[in-house]
């Protein structure tokens, strides 16, 4: 489902924030991947997503060839992976319910089955009654949330997660791991990027932890 072979990046003449990166997540896997501040988690999740590029190595998403594909075929392989990142890049230009649907739009979905999806998705993350509101006017919790529904209304086969609880009370971030925990035991494969030690606790089934751009268990054993 996800695999690195060997896989460094860096940015321009800099450092490497992964170096020789090898480790496999199999389909329907529930896997934290926990770390420090500038670990290269975030970097981790944005090659998955396809956002990224490696600058060496193999990165295989759903048997494709991440650092291979063809620009036109990129777009499809990313409906494929559901993105939460830290920064929620919501729209402020739409209210809350079209911030969902944007991943629908380029389905060819019936508006009317997108909707309805949209509103279940948002009720899963606890916006119901929201869908009017711009995301302006919502908490920075409530965008969180937003940006969640956005990322599973289109049913993923992946879901990936960047600090996902970083701004949810306890109660919020554990109704948000409840929401993954149902799309993994679905099938969904799921990996999420924390310093959550309490929920790690509760949902991990699988932990990789990160240090200076290279994986190691929680022994220190390189995965």
């Amino acid at each position: 489902m996800i695999e690195f072979q060997h896989v460094f990046k860096s940015f321009g003449r800099g450092r490497n924030i992964l170096a020789d990166l090898n480790f496999r997540i199999d389909q329907g896997e529930f896997v934290f991947v926990s770390g420090p501040s500038g670990a290269g988690k975030s970097t981790l999740l944005k090659l998955i997503g396809g956002l990224e590029p490696p600058s060496r190595g193999a990165v295989t998403v759903n048997g494709h060839r991440i650092d291979k594909l063809a620009r036109r075929a990129q777009p499809y392989l990313r409906r494929t992976v559901g993105v939460i990142l830290q920064d929620a890049h919501l729209l402020f230009d739409r209210n809350a319910m079209d911030n969902v649907l944007l991943p629908l739009a380029v389905t060819g979905l019936e508006r009317s089955h997108a909707a309805t999806r949209a509103r279940a998705a948002m009720e899963k993350v606890g916006l119901r009654g929201k869908e009017d509101l711009n995301p302006i006017e919502m908490s920075g919790g409530e965008q969180q949330r937003l940006a969640i529904a956005r990322a599973i209304v289109g049913r993923p086969a992946i879901l990936i997660a960047d600090e996902p609880t970083a701004n949810l009370d306890h109660a919020s971030a554990q109704r948000i791991m409840d929401v993954f925990r149902d799309f993994n035991q679905v099938g969904v494969t799921t990996l999420i990027a924390s310093h959550d030690t309490r929920l790690m606790g509760v949902y991990a089934r699988r932990t990789l932890h990160i240090e200076d751009g290279r994986f190691t268990d929680t022994l220190g054993v390189p995965v």
